[in-house]
Order: structure tokens, then sequence, then C-alpha cells
């Protein structure tokens, strides 16, 4: 969406060309989603008549001061922008108008004609924006909400650096909350977190005063080098992470360095892992966790580096897996009998019967991966009744031989 340096880019352009000069003709869009809380008319009938005496920004808000109240005001959404008619202002990627479109695009919100015939159109493809007339725009929200600008009221570092050590939370998501600073988007973060060399998931209250002075040097830095070429991106320098930020994921790099894509404040996020690293506790963490992930070697395995390369290979325990699968096959005996038991797990064997229930599940149609589980362990719980069944069914066959037996005997003649 545009950010801080596109909306500044409009600003500076009305500032330049419409200044002191009245508004002769006023279109509004009847297009009550983006053009909020007035109707088209009333709109139109506070415009016509009044003189642009100044444009206004914080952060990636915009408005326009008349001669007179209500004044309109502007919020870009994710593709809205600015256009005088003949004059170049910005060429945000995203915005819908192209110079040999229609005048005005049937994208455009609000469309006024000045005295001197300039004219000039707030378009919005996407209709995400929103167009307001308000009386004071600066005292009510969204504006009023807002942090300081993160161009007109830069920070101290001793400032950021006491605000930060309130913060849990992660440095990227921090610096797209409007309310803490105001203006920067999605691709300024990740631009400002690559050049100053911090992980975007690095808890903000972890940083230290020599952090928080390069991160305040870095949004300067890029905010400024962006307003430099009027927000065109295609001037932006080759060895900014943002001309890599919408390739896919192994394609991406920036200075012959991978770049990685995490979500971060609930926005994708581009970052180059070799030079943005996790630090203090945090690099501990991730360290342990990586430590408690790697998989446990099996009981009887080398230590060299090639029993590791072939523990490894991804088809050596299915292989195993089917080996043992195969064994049970050629034990089970014909008939219609049970099916036997599952060898009892241990902790030295648990990857392998993972994959070895993994198999079974698969062959069997009639049961999930789960319902394999819990049979496994109903037939061991089975398991030492069987022993006991075996006896009990042959002491069975036993006692009725014995009872056979008895009945067949022929009875013996009594003594005369």
């Amino acid at each position: 969406m545009p950010e801080l340096p596109e909306v500044e880019a409009a600003r500076r352009a009305i500032e330049e060309h419409c200044l002191s000069k009245r508004i002769k003709r006023a279109i509004i869009a009847n297009d009550p989603k983006v053009i909020d809380g007035v109707s088209s008319a009333d709109f139109e009938a506070a415009l016509v008549g009044k003189t642009l005496i100044s444009a206004l920004r914080k952060g990636k808000n915009l408005w326009f001061q008349l001669d007179s109240p209500p004044f309109p005001s502007f919020q870009f959404g994710m593709a809205g922008a600015i256009y005088i008619k003949g004059v170049a202002v910005t060429k945000y990627k995203r915005s819908a108008v192209n110079d040999t479109d229609e005048w005005p695009s049937k994208y455009s919100k609000l469309f006024i004609e000045l005295d001197d015939g300039l004219e000039l159109s707030f378009t919005d493809k996407r209709r995400f924006a929103k167009v307001r007339l308000l009386n004071d725009p600066a005292s009510v929200p969204p504006i009023s909400e807002l942090g300081p600008d993160a161009l007109l009221e830069p920070m101290e570092v001793d400032e950021i650096y006491e605000s930060l050590r309130k913060k849990k939370i992660a440095i990227k998501a921090l610096l797209l909350d409007q309310g803490f600073i105001s203006g920067i988007g999605n691709w300024i973060a990740d631009e400002v977190l690559y050049q100053a060399r911090i992980h975007p998931l690095q808890t903000a209250s972890s940083l230290s005063k020599e952090s928080c002075a390069t991160l305040l040097k870095c949004i300067k830095e890029v905010i400024e080098k962006a307003l430099e070429v009027g927000a065109d991106s295609s001037q932006f320098p080759n060895n900014w992470i943002f001309h890599s930020r919408e390739k896919k994921p192994g394609k991406a790099f920036v200075d012959g360095k991978k770049i990685d894509f995490i979500n971060a404040g609930g926005r994708t996020t581009a970052y180059v892992p070799e030079l943005q690293k996790l630090s203090g506790g945090q690099a501990v963490k991730v360290a342990a966790k990586s430590k408690r992930q790697t998989p446990k070697r099996k009981k009887g395995e080398d230590d060299n580096d090639e029993g590791e390369d072939d523990a490894s290979e991804p088809g050596s325990d299915k292989e195993e897996a089917a080996r043992k699968a195969k064994s049970r096959r050629e034990l089970k005996p014909r008939g219609h009998v049970k099916k036997p038991p599952a060898k009892q797990k241990s902790e030295a064997t648990d990857d392998v019967d993972d994959e070895e229930n993994d198999n079974c599940a698969a062959a069997d149609d009639d049961h999930d991966h789960d319902d394999y589980d819990d049979e496994n362990d109903k037939d061991q719980k089975k398991k030492p009744r069987r022993v006991t069944n075996d006896k009990q069914a042959k002491a069975k066959t036993e006692s009725s031989k014995k009872v056979t037996n008895q009945n067949t005997r022929k009875p013996k003649k009594k003594m005369k």
C-alpha cells in the first residue's frame, strides 16, 4: 500500500502546483464504501468556490486545508493515489491510472478542476481507501490516534530506547503500529530492518541503545532516499531488499545473499537470515529448540559422518519398517485368527516405530493412523492375557477329553 514516501510525494506535488487556486468544479463518486459519512452532493457543494490554502500530511494520511472548513481528508488504503493532469506525481506500482487511460479515471473518487484549468483526481481501484469531509481532520480519528510522524517528528535515541524497553512484541510488528510511529508500512519496515541488520522477530524490549540508534538512522535514510526520487520505486537503490520482496522463495536474493520470507506482525516479511540474526535470549532459545528437534541417533549407529549420512537418507527408515512388516506377515498363521499385536515400543526405537505405524496405517483401508495407534494400545494391553487364554483353552480341552473318556467307558457289571 502507499506509505509515507508515496503520500508525501503527492502532498509536495499539490503544494507545488495547486495552492492559492480556487476550486471551480468538483465531482465526487457515488461510492459509500470510500466516500465516508457524507453524500456526493453535499461533498461537492462543500468544495466548489473554496480556495486551496495548503496540503498537510501525517503518517499515511493527507488532507487539504481550504480557506474555510470543512476539509477533505484522504486515507490511501491499499491503492489510493493522487493524480494531477499533466504532472508526474508518483509512480506507485499498484495505482490504477496510466498516462494513456481515460481522464478522469473510472476509478476516480474525488475530482476537482481549479480556476486555472488544472485538474486533480484521487483514485482507488481496490476501494479500501477512505475519503472524508471533516472540520478539523487532525483532531479526530484516524489522524488523532497516530503516533509521531516518522519523517516530521523523528524520535530521539533515548526516547525510543526507553519506549522499546516496555514493548514485549516483535520489532517488525511495532514498526507497523501507526499508534507507535506513523508512516511506516510493510516495505519500509522490511527495508529499515534489513539496513539496520535487525531480525524482524527480535523482541523490541531486547534492543540495545546502539541498535535503537541504528534503527532511527535507517528509518531516516530510507524515507529520505525514497523521497529524493519522488517515491518512484524503479529508482530505489539496487542494493535495497525492496526489489526482491515479491520474488518467489528460493529465487530472491540481495547482494548475492538469500532472502527468506516469514510472517511478522501479521504481514509477509522479507529478511536475510545471514545478516539479520536473533540475538540475546531469543538466539539461545532458537538454538535449544533446534537441538531438541535434531533426530536421536539410533542405538548401534556409528558416530562417523558416513553413518550419519546413511541414517538421514529418506528411504532408510521406510525400508526397515517395510522389512519388519514383511516379517510379521510371514509369521502370521493362516486361517481366520486375530491379528498379532504390534511389538512393545521403547524409547530407543520411537522414530522407527512411528514410521512403521505409518506404513501399517497406509495398508489398512479401514483405519486411519490414529485408529491404528489405538488398536496397538489395545493389543498391547491384551497381550499378557493371551498366554493365559491359551493355557485355559488347553486345560479346557484336556478336561473335555476326560469327560468324553468317562462317558464312553462301559459300566462295570455288578457282582452277583
